[in-house]
């Protein structure tokens, strides 16, 4: 397989606490890789290392071969990793259309020259956009709410806009940041699904998440605790993990 996303003894303090410790982990194309641990653990922290909102103390993070330690958020995208956020950043009064319309603009393709002058150009990267727009709303079944301003949405719903935001830059890896949280069984039902279709079509996926129930749907898994890996393998292994089950259930078996 093919690694598309490492990190090398990564390490992250705030003050004098250690945050992220000696961290190691890669993701391969083509597959969901789980990244759980209980509240505190340092999952988020290690998600904004990846995506450049924090720098790290030392260490070093690969992707796609080039090496995005010291980039900013907006190079980092530019690369290819889209992210979601646990409080989704999006704009309240833009329907759905609207919201995600915006988001292909983080890679511009046309110029002030192009818009000012309703150029060719501009014209078709314009059509392209509605294009996109309208395929990944179907692909993420929201359609009926394609013209519902995002403030009104459901909460699942709120997040699905959020993920189909993170699809309109095109990425090579899409990292979710806890997609399960706060949503009921049925929400939490379909964003699985959601992200299982996604790895079908090829995507690379993180999933940040606390949820045992995103185990139903990754490749692999890493657990963190204490800003430190404590396990990696599948699924089944993890959950039959004795550090893992004392981690999160004071050693209660999952089975």
């Amino acid at each position: 397989m093919t690694v598309l996303l490492e990190t090398k003894d990564l390490c992250k303090r705030f003050g004098g606490l250690n945050v992220i410790t000696d961290f190691n982990f890669h993701i391969n194309e083509g597959e969901i890789l789980g990244l759980i641990g209980p509240n505190g653990a340092g999952k988020s922290t290690l998600f904004n290392l990846i995506t450049g909102i924090h720098m790290p103390n030392s260490g070093k993070i690969i992707f796609d071969d080039n090496d995005i330690t010291k980039k900013r958020p907006p190079q980092v995208a530019a690369l290819g990793i889209g992210r979601t956020f646990q409080l989704n950043p999006l704009f309240g009064d833009f329907t759905v259309g609207e919201n995600i319309g915006a988001a292909h603009y983080l890679h511009p393709h046309t110029n002030a020259f192009n818009i000012y002058f309703n150029t060719k150009k501009y014209r078709e990267n314009e059509k392209e956009v509605y294009r996109s727009t309208d395929e990944i709303i179907e692909f993420l079944r929201m359609t009926p709410f394609t013209n519902e301003f995002a403030k009104n949405l459901p909460h699942g719903y709120q997040k699905m806009l959020g993920v189909a935001r993170a699809m309109a830059s095109k990425p090579k890896l899409l990292m979710f940041d806890e997609p399960l949280g706060g949503m009921n069984p049925e929400e939490i039902y379909f964003t699985i699904d959601v992200i299982k279709s996604m790895r079908d079509r090829g995507l690379t996926v993180l999933v940040v998440e606390h949820n045992m129930q995103i185990l139903s749907i990754c490749d692999r898994v890493v657990v963190i605790s204490f800003g430190e890996k404590i396990c990696e393998g599948t699924p089944d292994e993890v959950r039959k993990n004795e550090d893992v089950i004392k981690t999160y259930l004071g050693g209660v078996s999952f089975e």
